[in-house]
């Protein structure tokens, strides 16, 4: 999430009125927390003429291994140091591990940012 902003309560427990509205650069989004199932992307607008899009679930990963790159099936989520309960969840960010078909791998992309799904194998 991003920063939202300044307390609502002052340090003596009062209450801060808001003097204005959040600005379109203010806004927070919720994590698009991408999960292990068949391809689904999507668009966002994003700052300036530019989209970003979303990996709401994937199947496959791009591995580098032995200095090429294989397309490979995913299988699990075995570790993410993020949030322990996106292992249960099969829910994949960057820095997860993954069980792929080439092996164990992990995650060097971000792919509820770009919507895609990059790793290097774990030996």
């Amino acid at each position: 999430m991003k920063f939202q902003g300044r307390s609502p309560r002052k340090r003596t427990g009062g209450r801060r009125r808001n003097f204005r509205k959040k600005k379109k650069h203010e806004l927070g989004d919720q994590p698009t927390e991408t999960r292990v199932g068949e391809t689904r992307l999507k668009t966002v607008d994003a700052r300036g003429n530019t989209e970003k899009v979303r990996a709401i679930t994937a199947d496959t990963a791009s591995v580098a291994t032995d200095g090429e790159v294989v397309a490979a099936d995913i299988e699990d989520v075995v570790e993410n140091s993020s949030n322990p309960n996106y292992v249960r969840r099969n829910i994949v960010t960057k820095g997860a591990i993954i069980e792929t078909s080439e092996g164990r791998a992990r995650v060097t992309s971000r792919p509820g940012q770009d919507g895609q799904i990059n790793a290097v194998l774990v030996e």
